[in-house]
């Protein structure tokens, strides 16, 4: 494994250590393209911040930060200054707008919540058995993957279903059959697997691997130890192998623009 996209910082509120323990520990483990991509920082229109992402007086840091390590390390490993974003069909264009003007290299989409998040959002790992709940979700994953502005899909198994395998089945496949469609990698999420989560889902990958789908590994490091996370890549390989899904060693980060 030689790349990986999917790195925290201490700024989400929700991991620790610094970002050259982070970027130390990856060039150790032989990674030689790493991508930073917090929470991406929102404030909603009546001014509440989420608590479990970057806030916006940290904006600036994150890039100074961030973009100094990466001129450092310029000789050791590539690295890029993104997001994980959710697609909130209220605030997507303004989401877009500041992540275009901070000047962020790209987008990986991570669909947390549905319902636009606040103030009347679900999150969707809580387990839900009701078929609208599900649908909303594999919508507002479709609908961004049409915007073309993400890279990949982080955890498109993170949704937590409880109800009848027939209808878990018939939306995945729809997620599935548009993301292959479009050409997105799907996301074999490294802390699902050291955390012993509900994914990655086996019964989503067989999907997948039946719909022609692209994997990307992501270690969704929230500690330096996991900028690289050697001890999950066998049991994410066996995924990959056992249905059969094509591996993207990269991939291409997409440009960002307003739309």
């Amino acid at each position: 494994m030689i790349a990986n996209y999917h790195t925290h910082t201490f700024r989400c509120g929700h991991a620790d250590g610094t970002e050259r323990e982070y970027i130390e520990r990856a060039i150790e483990g032989g990674i030689k393209i790493m991508g930073f991509s917090d929470h991406i920082a929102f404030r909603f229109p009546d001014g509440y911040e989420s608590g479990y992402r970057v806030q916006l007086n940290a904006v600036e840091d994150y890039f100074r930060t961030l973009g100094a390590l990466r001129d450092e390390y310029r000789n050791e490993i590539e690295i890029h200054i993104g997001w994980e974003m959710e697609y909130y069909p209220l605030h997507f264009r303004q989401m877009l707008k500041n992540a275009v003007e901070w000047g962020s290299e790209y987008l990986i989409l991570g669909q947390h919540f549905i319902g636009n998040e606040y103030p009347y959002g679900k999150y969707v790992g809580e387990g839900k058995n009701g078929e609208k709940e599900l649908s909303e979700y594999v919508d507002c994953v479709i609908e961004a993957v049409d915007t073309g502005v993400f890279t990949y899909i982080c955890h498109p198994d993170v949704f937590l279903f409880t109800g009848a395998d027939e209808i878990y089945e018939k939306e995945n496949r729809r997620l599935c059959k548009a993301a292959a469609k479009a050409d997105i990698a799907l996301e074999i999420n490294f802390l699902g697997i050291r955390d012993n989560r509900h994914y990655p889902d086996e019964k989503f990958w067989k999907i997948a691997g039946e719909e022609g789908c692209a994997a990307v590994f992501g270690f969704d490091a929230h500690k330096a130890q996991a900028a690289y996370d050697g001890a999950s890549l066998a049991q994410a390989q066996r995924i990959v192998e056992k249905y059969g899904l094509k591996l993207a060693e990269t991939v291409t980060l997409k440009p960002l623009k307003l739309i």
